[in-house]
């Protein structure tokens, strides 16, 4: 609090100070004082630049820039005011004048000008240029970082607020660029105002010197001049320092470390190059008339060093061979439990294996218990622990996701490659594949231009990331197979601790938990969270007094969580939906019949596609708006109509009337219709119906 409390009285007091500056004449001990702060300023910023490991850490660094320039400005007309009128600035001033420059006017002239060119033509050109264009990258960028955060959060690698942070970090470092890009400009505006200053200053100390005080030309010319340069550098040496922080903020790279230490902890790893640059010196100094002794000292030096660098790395990386273990026997038991089938199994090929590996850097298993608390927070119920193992029959690069034994995912992860996912992939090296979780079009790029590829507006996935996507939305799509009696069994023991007179209701309609288990897989078969249990059950205990069959209870249940059902699948509060005309309802109606407790329609080909096609194309034109389509149909309608499109249309969402929460707006996108009435088609048999 208190930091943040002298920041803010601070900075509005060194605003004023350059104010004051250009009014107010000071006297000689204060801009001794000012100067000396001037310079101690750009030192500190020139450290700072140089110690911070990423540009953000210094993110106040374009506004601190201009602030600097301009109380650099202000100290320069003071300093110009006083040179003019008393013909002396402070001892800091006269120094640089006579004791830098040897008092030399000529000497003085060409390191000022020599100063001001490597500041405004090397030093601020080139930080402008790469703050340009870093910004445009940035800027270029955002899609992709910003899709590549929204997937971490979706897989479960990331929370809400780490999500949060990302983003924000995300755009602080486009606008701290864009920043960067304007504030390069006043270091250019600066350096081109010192010129101007200090050719004033001659020539008007020349003419004051003359003409008013009465000073012979050459000593005029003299004094002046050395005034002039001495203010000069001492505006020019604080400058170049802050345009060199500029520079060095703009060109950072993130790191772990400080510029220092990272500098050298690269140029330690190179021994051999050292080596063989000591070499090429001390050769140097064979060459005749070359000072000999003075490249031998610096390529010997050079060449031992880099040749002890060379020992150690080798000693660092000696492998270390570990000491046999004998096998132990194999138990029965452990046998049996290696044989056992596993609700949910990851089975990698032996390349794969490092990403399992810690010690190796690997975090697919930290990823995957991040899934499980994401999926559980999600869905209702927490997924059974996976399997992962390494499988030798695999090809290279290869991984299967299998439940209950059953393959129903395999992609493939090449080592050293990232997946790009986009439409504009052609100007990308790599191989050409599909995005294995969505089928999208996709490109396996190697990991070095994964930059590139977001800049183009692509989608990057990691190796790790894209197995831990594609996991969660198998589990998505089989949690009804996953979720286990044992599981059901939980979970109610937990609503029995907090809502006994819920479980009551059960026992008293003599509800098991099996039949407890087929409800919460059908809600999770059509994409229905279980998450709110109480209310879950409170529906099976009411509607189980006067109906058994799993499907009515199914429908008490979505009646109760209507609103929640229905909210989900809609946008900014609006349900788009696909109705059925009057007629084709009540045919639909009369075509239901029950076959083991569950209501089927039993259709025509004919109608079936004519059906299909209606509403594949109401949903498609629903879709291209970005809303997700929903068809409202009547409660007793909707599980044989759901249970007849989920192969065809899964992606279709089947709700009651009675679903539609009141808190919403229906917007009715299509009718669509049945077709024709085909009851007197020449085939009637059963064989030439679609009964689903």
């Amino acid at each position: 609090m208190q930091s943040r409390s002298a920041g803010q009285l601070m900075l509005p007091i060194a605003v004023v100070l350059v104010v004051v500056m250009m009014v107010v004449p000071a006297p000689s001990p204060i801009l001794d004082v000012l100067i000396v702060t001037n310079i101690a300023v750009a030192v500190l910023i020139l450290l700072v630049s140089m110690t911070v490991t990423r540009a953000l850490d210094f993110s106040s660094f374009p506004s601190l820039l201009l602030i600097v320039t301009l109380f650099r400005l202000g100290l320069n007309v003071s300093t110009a005011r006083a040179v003019l009128t008393r013909g002396e600035a402070g001892h800091v001033i006269e120094t640089f004048g006579s004791v830098v420059v040897g008092g030399s006017l000529v000497v003085g002239i060409v390191i000022f000008l020599i100063l001001t060119l490597v500041q405004f033509v090397v030093i601020s050109n080139g930080s402008g240029r790469v703050a340009e264009v870093g910004a445009r990258f940035t800027l270029d960028a955002m899609p992709g970082k910003q899709m590549a955060i929204d997937a971490d959060l979706s897989v479960g690698a990331i929370d809400e607020e780490e999500a949060r942070r990302r983003r924000r970090e995300v755009a602080d470092e486009a606008d701290f660029h864009g920043a960067m890009d304007g504030a390069s400009k006043f270091v250019k505006g600066d350096a081109i105002a010192a010129l101007v200053i200090t050719a004033v200053n001659l020539i008007g100390g020349f003419v004051i010197g003359v003409v008013q005080r009465g000073m012979s030309i050459g000593d005029a010319l003299q004094h002046y001049s050395l005034l002039t340069i001495g203010d000069g550098l001492v505006a020019q040496v604080p400058a170049l320092l802050v345009s060199i922080s500029a520079g060095l903020i703009v060109t950072r790279a993130a790191g772990s470390q400080d510029l220092g230490s990272e500098v050298f902890a690269q140029f330690s790893r190179q021994g051999i190059a050292m080596r063989n640059g000591g070499a090429v010196v001390a050769m140097m100094g064979l060459v005749p008339g070359m000072p000999k002794v003075q490249f031998f000292i610096v390529g010997g030096t050079l060449f031992m060093l880099g040749r002890r660098l060379s020992e150690r790395m080798e000693v660092e990386l000696e492998p270390i061979i570990p000491a046999p273990v004998e096998p132990e026997p194999t138990s029965a038991q452990q046998l049996a439990l290696d044989a056992r089938v596993e609700p949910l199994a990851l089975d990698i090929s032996l390349d794969l294996v490092e990403l399992v590996d810690t010690a190796a850097g690997g975090d697919l298993l930290d990823r995957v218990a991040m899934l499980r608390r994401k999926l559980a927070m999600e869905l209702g119920f927490v997924m059974p622990a996976i399997r992962t193992r390494d499988d030798t029959t695999l090809p290279s690069h290869t991984y299967v996701i299998k439940v209950h034994s059953a393959e129903l995912g395999r992609g493939i992860a090449p080592a050293g490659m990232v997946l790009a996912i986009g439409d504009d992939l052609g100007h990308l090296p790599g191989t050409v594949s599909r995005d294995p979780v969505f089928g999208l079009d996709a490109k396996w790029i190697p990991a070095d231009l994964t930059r590139q590829a977001e800049m183009s507006g692509c989608t990057v996935v990691d190796r790790t990331t894209l197995i831990v996507t594609h996991l969660a939305e198998v589990v998505r799509r089989r949690a009804s197979r996953l979720l286990s009696r044992s599981d059901v069994k939980a979970l109610m023991e937990g609503v029995r601790e907090s809502d006994p007179a819920v479980m009551d209701d059960l026992v008293a309609a003599n509800i098991t938990t099996a039949d407890v288990q087929r409800v919460l897989a059908s809600l999770l078969d059509d994409g229905v969270a279980v998450r709110d249990l109480v209310s879950i059950l409170e529906a099976i205990g009411e509607r189980a007094h006067s109906v058994r069959t799993p499907e009515a209870l199914v429908e008490a249940v979505r009646i109760q969580l209507g609103p929640a059902i229905t909210s989900s699948l809609a946008t900014d509060s609006c349900l788009s939906t696909i109705v059925l005309d009057a007629q084709s309802e009540a045919r639909l109606a009369e075509r239901i019949r029950v076959e083991d407790l569950n209501s089927q329609l039993d259709l025509l080909p004919a109608e079936f596609d004519h059906l299909g096609n209606a509403i594949a194309a109401a949903a498609e034109r629903i879709a291209v708006r970005h809303r997700h389509p929903v068809l409202v149909c009547s409660s007793t309608l909707r599980p044989a109509l759901r249970r007849l499109l989920k192969p065809l249309l899964p992606g279709v969402a089947v709700v009651s009337y009675p679903e539609i929460g009141d808190h919403l707006k229906v917007e009715v996108m299509d009718v669509v219709s049945l077709g024709p009435d085909l009851n007197d088609h020449p085939y009637t048999e059963r064989g030439d119906h679609v009964a689903a």
